[in-house]
């Protein structure tokens, strides 16, 4: 018997980038990329502060004898609410902040990474000493909030964890009407959602909205950044119900103080529509994404780009709802409309999870040959802007190859993953669990193209960097497993020792799916086989009937 491959069906890889360093976003920013959190997790709050040069270290630092001030002059606010503009009756303090941030965002603009970080880890033993002789106030807090923030700007997310437990510390000692603590406790609240403390996040939030409330009135428009940060911390723990509360009341907000058609309007609509979208409620989705494209489109008119992150957001609501040509309609208007209005570079990571989303769909509406150009469209996309050993290129050669493998052009496929693998092993090394995707798939392939010998070689590699890498036990393996089964059978191996392997499968799927999926069923199958062939009949007896419970289990579910 020849088995068949058990390797899974290809699929495409969503394409992420890895971008060094998430840059500080001002509001205006914030605004826009939130708007669309689906792509960018890692700009999700507003940074609108600043914080001081290397060259002039000491002139940055927190003075050691008056616990009030920073020994610099600078410009801007600190701790502007979100809601307020710059204004001219700062005191120096807030305008020393401010530089300090502005000099870190710099710093990390250009490149000057480990320089952001002297700069920060200096002040942070400075505001460290007035800490430990009492001194607790909001300035303080103020300094920890700004040095939180930058060091999430350099990526030390550790660092900000401890960071946070001292700023909670002080601000629980602080009352209510001390200034800037709102603006102080939305940061948090930032802060803690992007460390995956959701709980942390919510009781910021909630302190914030209950100081706003208290100054502004329960109709302020200052209220809507808070409530946003609520639902989104309330959604993230599993608190959908409430999460859509609030948003419905952020809207209603927005409305009453801004009009039904307001561009102010759209972070929410889009912020509800994702998390009914997660929550099956497709039709609801659908109806806010919709308001969103009309929204923009009377504010921006049809060619502008932000037209085209709406269209997007519809799209994934259309797949949702098993309409897949207007999905694919939108798709490619959406990505017409962000060419055509130069609204983001042509390798700008949305864009890019864009085509490689309508790849796929077109593909799984058996439109592939289309699909195909989108994959070499990202291609050459990527080659152009990156160059042509960009470690990113092999996803995009993954993606082109797997397309080709499902059209049955298995040479093609395997030009495209060796490239892939030589990328991958150059930038990661030879023994990389990442190699192993494309280097299973070219061994799958390679079996296809009856290249036996390579491809075993090939399920060998894998075998051995995934053992290493997850364990002997682990799902991973079995699958490098399934693949060295197939290819070892038609190399006509002994049959006790490919029973060994399958045994192994078996062991590894029971643990991993349950005694009763459907990968169990098919191993099942191929022990049967071996025993029957190596005439082990009492062995086999005992699993047939096994099999045929697990059988009958699948021909059912097959007809219901």
């Amino acid at each position: 018997m020849e088995t068949s491959l058990c390797v899974p069906s290809p699929s495409f890889i969503a394409f992420r980038t890895n971008k060094e360093l998430p840059h500080v976003l001002s509001l205006h920013d914030f605004k826009r990329i939130t708007c669309f959190s689906g792509y960018n997790q890692k700009q999700s709050f507003n940074e609108n502060l600043y914080i001081i040069p290397i060259r002039t270290m000491s002139r940055f630092c927190i003075s050691r004898s008056s616990p009030r001030s920073l020994e610099l002059g600078g410009t801007g606010p600190p701790h502007s609410d979100a809601h307020s503009p710059p204004n001219d009756n700062q005191s120096g303090f807030e305008k020393d902040l401010e530089e300090l941030f502005g000099e870190v965002k710099k710093m990390i603009k250009m490149g000057k990474k480990d320089d952001a970080i002297d700069l920060l880890n200096a002040n942070y033993e400075m505001v460290k000493e007035r800490l430990s002789v009492g001194t607790k106030g909001i300035e303080e807090a103020a300094i920890l909030d700004i040095l939180a923030l930058g060091y999430i700007a350099v990526g030390d997310l550790k660092f900000v964890a401890y960071l946070l437990n001292l700023l909670k510390e002080v601000v629980d000692t602080l009352k209510d009407d001390e200034p800037h603590l709102n603006s102080i406790l939305m940061h948090m609240g930032s802060m803690y959602g992007k460390l995956n403390k959701f709980e942390e996040s919510l009781d910021m939030y909630q302190r914030a909205v209950y100081i706003v409330e208290r100054i502004y009135g329960k109709d302020s428009t200052i209220l809507v950044m808070p409530h946003l940060g609520m639902a989104k911390a309330l959604g993230s723990i599993g608190k959908a119900t409430k999460a859509i509360e609030i948003y419905q009341h952020v809207i209603t907000l927005v409305e009453s103080n801004k009009g039904a058609e307001s561009k102010d309007l759209v972070v929410p609509l889009l912020s509800l529509g994702n998390l009914l979208l997660k929550e099956g409620r497709v039709n609801d989705a659908e109806s806010r994404f919709t308001r969103v494209l009309n929204i923009y489109t009377k504010v921006y008119g049809e060619n502008d780009g932000r037209i085209g992150m709406a269209m997007n957001s519809l799209a994934q609501v259309k797949c949702a709802l098993g309409k897949s040509s207007e999905a694919i309609h939108l798709f490619k208007s959406a990505l017409k409309v962000m060419k055509d209005s130069n609204y983001l570079s042509p390798d700008n990571s949305i864009l890019e999870k864009m085509r490689v989303d309508l790849a796929e769909l077109l593909h799984t509406s058996g439109r592939g040959k289309e699909g195909r150009e989108i994959l070499e469209e990202c291609l050459l996309i990527t080659e152009r802007y990156k160059g042509k050993d960009h470690p990113s290129l092999a996803t995009h050669m993954i993606n082109l190859a797997t397309s080709y493998t499902r059209s049955k052009n298995h040479a093609e496929a395997e030009h495209l993953l060796r490239r892939s693998l030589q990328i991958m092993i150059k930038h990661k090394g030879s023994d990389d669990q990442s190699i192993t995707f494309p280097m299973l798939q070219l061994a799958a392939t390679l079996y296809h193209l009856k290249n036996d010998e390579e491809a075993e070689k090939l399920a060998l590699e894998v075998l051995r960097i995934r053992e290493k890498a997850f364990g002997e036990d682990s799902l991973p393996v079995g699958e490098a497993l399934d693949c060295l089964v197939s290819v070892q059978t038609r190399l006509g191996k002994d049959d006790r020792d490919l029973l060994e392997l399958v045994r192994r499968i078996l062991s590894i799927q029971e643990k991993g799916f349950g005694y009763e999926s459907e990968q169990v069923l098919l191993s099942l199958k191929k022990i049967v086989y071996y025993l029957d062939k190596l005439g082990r009949k009492d062995e086999k007896l005992l699993l047939q009937r096994r099999l045929y419970v697990l059988s009958k289990k699948y021909k059912h579910m097959v007809h219901h």
